[in-house]
């Protein structure tokens, strides 16, 4: 993505910046999504929720990547520190432990040590005592003629231990037809997605106006 957001301070450049990142999967992280998350000085919240689903994938990724502090990146400092001032961690077997480098081309090494740290932090997080998720979910209606108000006075009306609603939006799809994309907020311990999805939101009475949901992204808090 091209780094034309000049003031990421004021609610007019996030909000020119959350529309933009309005089609953000998390599938690609390239080095100008690095250099933009050094700009933005914290994650905003529901108010900007394709934002925050950005900043916490691209958290997610440097801090599984580099470990307490990654390479050339000053969170919440608002500008990026020269990658020669950044130290170079030894592990035991005498390899650099920064071996992924996220401003340069991403090669198939770099891409094997990155899956087996995800993987490890991923394990190691199960571990942890209530951990927390943010989900973003795509409520697919049946057609054009669904009434999408009632649709979401649907979904919003789940209550869950450990569950909270956040913010959402009506993205058209073709024909007519508009889908819910909404922010969810859970407890891991409490709720499984899955569950969600299988028990309430595709059962009646939610399945008279919901045809299908689908997990759009999924990071852990």
């Amino acid at each position: 993505m091209a780094l034309t957001f000049t003031d990421l301070h004021t609610e007019t450049g996030l909000k020119s910046l959350e529309e933009h990142l309005s089609d953000f999967t998390g599938d690609q992280i390239t080095k100008d999504d690095i250099k933009l998350f050094a700009a933005v000085s914290e994650n905003h919240g529901e108010g900007f929720p394709n934002v925050s689903r950005w900043y916490s994938t691209v958290s997610e990724l440097i801090s599984s990547s580099f470990p307490g502090k990654a390479v050339g990146v000053k969170i919440g400092g608002g500008q990026a520190a020269p990658l020669e001032d950044a130290p170079v961690k030894t592990t035991a077997e005498g390899e650099d432990d920064d071996d992924l480098d996220l401003f340069g081309d991403e090669t198939e090494e770099d891409k094997k040590v990155a899956e087996d740290r995800a993987a490890a932090a991923k394990k190691s997080s199960k571990k942890k005592e209530s951990g927390k998720s943010s989900v973003l979910l795509d409520v697919k209606p049946w057609d054009d003629e669904t009434d999408m108000v009632k649709l979401e006075e649907i979904v919003r009306s789940i209550e869950l231990d450990g569950l909270l609603w956040g913010a959402s939006k009506l993205v058209a799809v073709g024909y007519g037809i508009k889908k819910l994309q909404i922010m969810m907020t859970i407890v891991d311990d409490l709720v499984s997605v899955d569950d969600l999805i299988e028990e309430r939101l595709t059962v009646e009475p939610a399945s008279e106006y919901i045809q299908s949901c689908d997990i759009v992204a999924f990071n852990k808090i």
